[in-house]
């Protein structure tokens, strides 16, 4: 039996940040900040890094591990403190395709999303 998600109460916002990240193609990704801007809160990055870590059992379908922190204006990287949950970060990457270097970094230049003006 499926969680029921619609009961679980999260903050004001949360939804629109999913909304974006559910955008995000395969083997493509994109930044905290970028998905905050994108869902009309430029200055939300953090909140967007605390609304995904919420999704963990919840049994919502958003591709969470697409969302890094950027590094620098050609890079973007996992920020994931636990090595677990880092690695499963790296690993979902990278079976859609997305090259992870040596120290968790992935060129946006690359795999960077540049979603379309709606």
């Amino acid at each position: 039996m499926k969680p029921d998600v619609t009961t679980r109460s999260e903050p004001s916002g949360w939804e629109a940040y999913y909304r974006v990240v559910r955008r995000i193609p395969r083997g493509k990704v994109a930044t905290y900040a970028q998905v905050a801007l994108l869902a009309g809160r430029p200055r939300a990055a953090r909140h967007v890094g605390f609304a995904l870590a919420a999704l963990r059992g919840s049994g919502r379908r958003v591709p969470w591990q697409r969302v890094l922190g950027k590094r620098s204006a050609t890079s973007a990287g996992i920020s994931i403190l636990d090595p677990m949950g880092a690695a499963v970060q790296r690993d979902l990457l990278e079976r859609e395709g997305v090259r992870v270097d040596e120290r968790g970094r992935v060129s946006l230049a690359e795999h960077g999303w540049r979603p379309r003006r709606r």
